[in-house]
């Protein structure tokens, strides 16, 4: 494998369609109407139970919405952080700082430019930040929950739960987009899916079938090379 995430022809087959599938997945801004069939679903779900966590405790639960669930959620979320402040279950980056910042402040700029929005414009970027809980007219929104006993370490097998969901998704040809924002009416999630008081949203995964005319889906973020961020310790 290069820098560029490309597959040389000394990889494996199985190594070459693990690449395929990271390079070709996106955080997918507009989908289709059409529903993901019940059974594509399922068998997403069943993928991402093959995820390793800590002592194998499985901490993640899963919320699904389909049909007329997904338009009471959406419509529901939308109403309520128009009128509630965001509150999540657990804390937000205090900052973005250095290459941090700029590499958000990056794609911001090129989510923006996609979709004709100049820069300094705020009201329409304000408007397309609401998209985030309008699911981006997604068909289906997977809400992924921990228990607040694990803490920290139960949002990370969450975070790997997560992964492996996005890559079965992309497999099956379901494109995906992970979203912390929602996580930030938690309070109205709880409600919504009657969750146990012990449960912690971790985030959402709004999934369908890609609109791939939408010019919302058609920027690439950078990745940094390897070098950048990987540190060798040989003596």
């Amino acid at each position: 494998m290069t820098d560029t995430g490309i597959a040389t022809a000394r990889t494996t087959p199985v190594e070459r369609t693990l690449a395929q599938l990271l390079d070709a997945r996106i955080s997918c801004r507009a989908y289709l109407p059409e529903q993901v069939p019940r059974d594509v679903i399922e068998r997403i779900l069943e993928l991402a139970q093959q995820t390793p966590s800590w002592c194998n405790t499985q901490p993640w639960q899963v919320a699904i919405t389909e049909g007329e669930g997904t338009e009471r959620f959406r419509a529901g979320l939308a109403e309520y952080v128009r009128t509630h402040p965001q509150e999540s279950d657990f804390d937000w980056p205090r900052e973005y700082v250095g290459e941090h910042k700029l590499r958000r402040r990056e794609c911001a700029m090129q989510l923006y430019a996609s979709v004709g929005i100049a820069p300094g414009d705020r009201a329409a970027s304000a408007e397309q930040t609401m998209k985030n809980f309008d699911l981006f007219g997604a068909p289906h929104v997977a809400i992924v929950t921990t228990h607040e006993a694990l803490g920290t370490y139960g949002a990370v097998d969450c975070g790997l739960y997560v992964e492996t969901f996005l890559l079965a998704a992309q497999s099956l040809g379901v494109a995906t987009i992970p979203q912390a924002a929602v996580a930030g009416s938690s309070r109205f999630i709880h409600d919504f899916f009657a969750l146990e008081e012990d449960r912690r949203v971790v985030c959402a995964i709004s999934f369908g079938y890609p609109d791939t005319e939408n010019p919302v889906n058609g920027f690439r973020t950078h990745r940094e090379p390897v070098a950048h961020v990987a540190q060798w310790v040989s003596r």
